[in-house]
């Protein structure tokens, strides 16, 4: 059983940089039962020997689907869509009238939840926008969790986390006991299927990112290359927007706080130090 999840735990953390705890063997065995009954593995020990063998790449993913955690909901924590609203799309609907152009990256979606969030709050805010290019990107390290996410559909239970009844009845069709987004709002999110460990930058660069309670899994190595290279993503006056309870202390230089706004951080870009004249 040890071999079994040190084998799980190292294939976890080199395909999607994840930190299980092997003393949690009883949830994790739970998590994966139904999987080791579906592929008609005998034990957890084969279902891990099957998936470090590699043959068949859709088993892995499965096993990924059910290690990760996609606990989510609409306007999840309230604070970070509130300076979305009040402070960060203000002051880029201002810093890019010019270029009319807007890129945000949700980095670890989930269920869509969040990008659908943003999609219903942009279009709140359309007046600011009127004219503007603005793309909406949503990723996930998991399959599953990203089907869900492209049919926008959801139950009773996860439309009453985080909606009222008026946004629920102005952005969803209810049908069949389920609640659809509405189809504009669905097509402004490019949900794309990203593993943090791996290179993203053909994303291309983004004015916002959130990469909301995601990095905590992996250890303190990956987070900050994965948080280093979304900074090379990010220009100058760009945001970064971690869960609240998140901190970049001793992981990256390249944020700094927005005081009073917890969980958001704004681009810090090091001046070039200045040539100085001999004999000046």
């Amino acid at each position: 059983m040890n071999e079994a999840l040190a084998a799980l735990a190292r294939f976890l953390s080199d395909r999607i940089g994840l930190s299980i705890d092997m003393r949690r063997h009883a949830a994790i065995e739970s998590r994966l039962a139904p999987i080791i009954v579906e592929c008609g593995a005998a034990n957890l020990q084969d279902l891990v020997a099957r998936v470090v063998a590699g043959n068949d790449p859709s088993l892995g993913d499965r096993v990924i689907d059910a290690m990760v955690t996609c606990e989510t909901l609409f306007f999840r924590d309230r604070h970070p869509f509130e300076a979305m609203r009040t402070i960060v799309l203000p002051a880029l609907a201002e810093r890019r009238r010019h270029l009319r152009r807007l890129r945000i990256w949700s980095a670890a979606c989930a269920t869509g939840q969040e990008p659908y969030s943003l999609a219903m709050l942009l279009d709140e805010m359309s007046r600011s926008f009127l004219g503007w290019r603005v793309e909406l990107v949503a990723s996930d390290i998991s399959r599953g969790a990203l089907a869900t996410a492209r049919a926008g559909r959801y139950s009773q239970f996860e439309v009453q986390r985080g909606l009222s009844t008026p946004m629920l009845l102005r952005h969803f069709r209810q049908s069949e006991g389920a609640w659809t987004i509405n189809e504009h709002l669905k097509a402004s999110v490019d949900f794309r299927h990203v593993n943090l460990m791996s290179d993203f930058s053909q994303l291309g660069r983004f004015d916002i990112v959130l990469c909301r309670n995601a990095l905590m899994y992996m250890d303190i190595a990956r987070r900050r290359d994965v948080l280093a290279r979304i900074a090379r993503q990010v220009p100058a006056d760009g945001y970064l927007m971690m869960g609240a309870a998140e901190t970049l202390v001793d992981l990256s230089d390249d944020f700094s706080a927005e005081p009073g706004y917890p969980g958001l951080f704004r681009r810090v870009v090091a001046e070039a130090p200045r040539l100085r004249l001999v004999g000046s």
